[in-house]
């Protein structure tokens, strides 16, 4: 376990709970609230790093991702000493990556300015769609110029600047969103996150979805004509996908992001946040109560975890093939056996590799262009008896 420490990095993540409103499609752990005790919060998320560092000594955090709900709602002073505690507890990577995500609508420049001077390096801007009646339908609150000047401020204050799309919308085929992605990528980004929209239970959407109120959504097949189509074109313009919704020119992969793909460790704090740690050589996962007051109030008596459960070999092996697999790089397959114990079945790599649906270079399995599109059925395959 030692020794695996090292292969995917420590990170550190912070939720922030609040929004302005709640997106529709939206299943993250997000509120709206009239008021927020800032001071609270404070005294919480401080507390909490102290207790972890009591756990967590001699490690080198590699990254801090605040995310949400809507960061760019915190108070710049909390995220400054948020970034100042770790950075007196921990050592710090020489190339700390400092992510906070933002919507456009809570972008000032000297709000940024203020960011960017609590340690903030790399922001990451939910634009979401490229015109104004799909952002109304997302609920959305800004409208495509207050996106455009929100990533222009960005790019003027941190290092490095992502911003996110979501496509196969209601009422749009491969042609229209052809015609978005190129505006997109004639912005020359350095990293773009691209996601099919889904629809996911206990969202608004959701429920109109299952009440058939949910017209224009993409007919059988238009969704993986939209995933090829975005492959190919961001790929011609130097932003190849690194992970099956991600994008990068080379060195602007987000380095958070691939603790998760890589399985490193990562502390997760903040309501609804979750962990991965590696403790007295036992791989542990983590989780925190959702709602924010009782959050708080974990934290005030002791912490905010709801649960820690020790993962047993099999379920460390299964995690780490289903987010290692997402990734162009792939997966490891020694680094799998000594995880599990046991290696994956050669007869089932060959069936699938024979199936065109994955790759096999030297210690590297990877999912091929045709295996991404049905990435869920290939790591079934890879876990059957």
């Amino acid at each position: 376990m030692a020794e695996d420490r090292q292969c995917g990095g420590f990170g550190i993540y912070i939720h922030w709970p609040y929004c302005l409103s709640k997106c529709p499609y939206c299943d993250f752990n997000s509120h709206v609230s009239a008021s927020v005790d800032v001071g609270a919060w404070q005294t919480a998320f401080l507390a909490e790093l102290d207790r972890a560092a009591q756990h967590l000594s001699g490690r080198v955090v590699d990254s801090i991702f605040f995310g949400g709900g809507t960061p760019s709602l915190m108070p710049p002073k909390l995220v400054s000493a948020i970034v100042g505690k770790v950075n007196d507890i921990w050592t710090v990577a020489d190339d700390l990556e400092v992510t906070l995500e933002a919507n456009p609508t809570s972008v000032e420049a000297d709000r940024f300015a203020d960011f960017h001077a609590a340690g903030v390096n790399r922001a990451s801007v939910g634009v979401q769609a490229l015109n104004d009646p799909d952002l109304q339908r997302l609920g959305r609150l800004h409208s495509v110029k207050e996106a455009m000047q929100a990533l222009e401020i960005a790019r003027n204050t941190f290092d490095r600047v992502s911003f996110d799309l979501i496509y196969a919308r209601q009422n749009q085929d491969v042609s229209s969103w052809q015609t978005e992605l190129s505006v997109a990528l004639a912005l020359n980004p350095d990293h773009l996150s691209l996601y099919q929209l889904t629809i996911e239970p206990e969202t608004a959407f959701g429920r109109l979805h299952d009440a058939g109120k949910l017209s224009g959504l993409p007919i059988d097949g238009q969704s993986a004509d939209m995933f090829a189509a975005t492959q190919e074109m961001t790929a011609r313009a130097g932003l190849p996908a690194y992970e099956i919704s991600n994008h990068a020119t080379p060195g602007n992969q987000s380095r958070h992001n691939m603790i998760y793909w890589r399985y490193g460790d990562y502390l997760g704090l903040g309501p609804g946040a979750h962990g991965r740690l590696i403790l007295k050589g036992k791989k542990f996962a983590t989780e925190s109560f959702k709602a924010p007051n009782d959050w708080l109030a974990a934290v005030s008596n002791g912490t905010g975890y709801s649960d820690v459960s020790e993962l047993d070999p099999e379920n460390q092996a299964v995690e780490y093939l289903m987010m290692s697999l997402r990734l162009t790089e792939g997966t490891s397959p020694s680094r799998y056996a000594a995880m599990s114990g046991t290696p994956l079945k050669p007869h089932k790599i060959r069936d699938l590799c024979d199936l065109n649906l994955i790759n096999v270079n030297g210690d590297r399995l990877q999912a091929t262009a045709r295996g991404k599109i049905v990435l869920n059925s290939v790591l079934q395959e890879l876990l059957s008896d």
